[in-house]
């Protein structure tokens, strides 16, 4: 167990009376503080939504902190015939009520990380809040809000939020030997309040440098979710070349020389055309250099199918597309055989955000694809073979379909029939 990190004499620094504060009283939860107060137990709120209510955002939930123990917690919702869910939690000291049979709540036992190990830790039970305050990652996620408006602020996160910097609790080389996902968690919130690109502290850069390694225990899974919040959010750019200049490429899959310069060229034509929300993948395939690299990238992260194909699909057929400013070709690539024809046309759509094409993007965004007006076992019937290679006639077939406007009947096309077989070398000898 570490020492503690130099704290406040008075922890309390201020009682706020916001909108803001006040949005996040519901009866249930005022049922749930007049109970943990009967029962001499004390609870505040913690973490992340202390922070949001201090921004001027109301916070989408809340954690509360207790001194309870998970052991008490049990024996006081169990006596008031109150339902408890999600028994998982208890592990780590968790334990969730259902307050009326309508509202959930997340309370954790105060408690002290007495050994870890770069990824987990175990525990100990406190209830000394300066002691829970100080196992967590970042001053700004380590104050307290009582429920009458008290903020407990031991590590100075008020005035780090205030200043809109992001600062490790104590030692940031201890903490983030803790767990290495702390790395990212930096990053994150980094684009979460600082207010200008490029104001970290170099000190805590190297030191994030030189434990870049450590990533490499982390699952995959756990990298991509915080990677994927880091590039939606503010400075996503620059702070993915921040997290590559820093180290971390080897540990978190990326090719030894991922092209930064494609990265950056991209996140701009991303942003440039509006589409929604970034598709974090899209810009990540610009740090690759090739399809084989999507591939080994997936085994270190983990992709959903959509990433993974979408990933190699935009290493594939980016250079051959680059130049391309007839809304034809894309049309036609839509088409082609991989899933549903919504997805593949999906796939297009982050392939021209990837270029930048704003209004190409717009065309293909607005077209839907008509339906095919030939089956496949009309096909078979008239020479097609049956099995895989029925799928490269189809696609032949669509290309001469676009080619013509989408405006060819069944019989139209079973004129080409005999051309596309051929040139396929799938004709039948007689």
């Amino acid at each position: 167990m570490e020492a503690v990190a130099i704290a406040r004499p008075d922890p309390v620094v201020m009682k706020v009376d916001t909108p803001e504060f006040r949005s996040i009283f519901t009866k249930e939860l005022e049922d749930l503080i007049e109970l943990f107060r009967r029962y001499d137990h004390e609870i505040r709120v913690a973490g992340g939504a202390v922070r949001d209510i201090l921004m001027g955002l109301c916070p989408k939930d809340i954690d509360i902190a207790t001194t309870a123990t998970p052991t008490e917690m049990k024996e006081i919702f169990t006596k008031e015939n109150i339902r408890m869910v999600n028994m998982n939690g208890e592990k780590h000291g968790t334990i969730t009520p259902r307050i009326n049979d309508r509202e959930n709540f997340e309370i954790t036992t105060l408690r002290i990380d007495a050994v870890t190990d770069g990824r987990h830790a175990e525990v100990i039970h406190t209830k000394d809040w300066l002691l829970d305050a100080n196992r967590r990652d970042l001053t700004i996620n380590s104050m307290f809000l009582g429920f009458d408006g008290s903020v407990y602020d031991y590590f100075y996160g008020y005035d780090d939020l205030q200043k809109r910097r992001v600062a490790f609790v104590g030692d940031p080389d201890l903490r983030i030997k803790e767990d290495y996902l702390r790395i990212l968690r930096y990053f994150r919130f980094y684009g979460r309040i600082a207010e200008r690109i490029d104001n970290h502290d170099k000190e805590t850069l190297r030191i994030i440098a030189k434990n870049a390694s450590g990533l490499a225990k982390i699952s995959g899974e756990r990298i991509w979710q915080e990677w994927k919040k880091i590039m939606a959010g503010n400075f996503g750019c620059d702070l993915t070349v921040k997290m590559i200049n820093s180290d971390l490429s080897a540990s978190i899959g990326l090719p030894e020389k991922p092209n930064v310069e494609e990265f950056v060229r991209v996140f701009k034509n991303i942003e440039s055309v509006q589409g929604g929300d970034i598709q974090p993948i899209t810009p990540l395939s610009a740090l690759l250099h090739t399809p084989e690299d999507a591939i080994t990238l997936n085994l270190r992260l983990k992709f959903t199918v959509f990433e993974r194909e979408l990933a190699y699909f935009l290493t594939q057929n980016r250079d051959e597309f680059e130049s391309v400013n007839e809304l034809l070709p894309f049309q036609q690539l839509s088409l082609h055989t991989l899933g549903s024809a919504k997805l593949k046309k999906e796939y297009v759509l982050e392939l021209l955000r990837y270029h930048g094409k704003r209004e190409l993007y717009a065309q293909l965004k607005e077209w839907q694809i008509p339906a095919f007006p030939i089956k496949g076992n009309v096909l078979i019937e008239h020479g097609a073979p049956k099995g895989p290679k029925l799928g490269l006639v189809m696609n032949e077939l669509k290309m001469v379909w676009a080619a013509n406007q989408f405006d060819m009947s069944e019989p139209d096309l079973l004129g080409h029939l005999p051309a596309v077989l051929e040139k396929l070398d799938l004709a039948r000898k007689s």
